[in-house]
């Protein structure tokens, strides 16, 4: 998600050359020509070289290596996709490991509020990057729902005077930050 942001922060339309692959030239149904390209082809084409070298200047020497003989973004970063995320079986497995961490979800013994919020933003993190988003109100429930019995008073103060489905989960961490000091 870092170098989406950074691809798209120095040009929006390089993010689409990523995800999509890079702009073809074409010509009465067959690929033009480098001679044929007009000053638009060229444009596009750049796009391409502009990602490359993004994700290029972004990687290692070993990544590098890995990615060096693509030919295309896109391809770069479908080539780094499967080496650090795998297949579609690989991440449908994640997936499911994060959903079962996520349902599993409760504070640990001597865990304070902030280490708690931390495990669990990492969750809810990989859960996003996956394409698995829970509502504010469901990550409000989630959090309560978490806290140890002794935490109940607060729990149920906190129900009672706040909307969970509205209510900003700093605020809610925020309150049982002060509640555990």
């Amino acid at each position: 998600s870092r170098i989406k942001i950074y691809i798209c922060s120095i040009n929006f339309n390089l993010w689409s050359i990523v995800e999509k692959g890079p702009y073809v030239p074409q010509k009465d149904g067959r690929i033009k020509k480098v001679e044929e390209f007009d000053e638009f082809d060229s444009r596009k084409m750049t796009l391409n070289f502009q990602a490359m070298n993004i994700l290029s200047c972004a990687l290692d020497a070993n990544e590098y290596n890995r990615v060096s003989r693509c030919d295309s973004a896109h391809e770069m970063w479908k080539l780094l996709e499967v080496t650090h995320e795998g297949t579609n079986q690989v991440k449908e497995s994640k997936l499911a490991m994060l959903v079962r961490d996520y349902e599993l979800f409760m504070m640990k013994q001597n865990e304070s509020i902030s280490d708690m919020f931390t495990r669990f933003t990492n969750i809810t993190n990989g859960l996003k990057a996956y394409g698995k988003e829970y509502s504010r109100g469901e990550a409000n429930r989630k959090i309560l729902d978490a806290l140890p019995k002794a935490w109940q008073p607060k729990t149920l103060a906190i129900e009672e005077s706040k909307d969970l489905r509205l209510l900003p989960i700093e605020e809610l961490i925020g309150s049982l930050l002060t509640y555990e000091m």
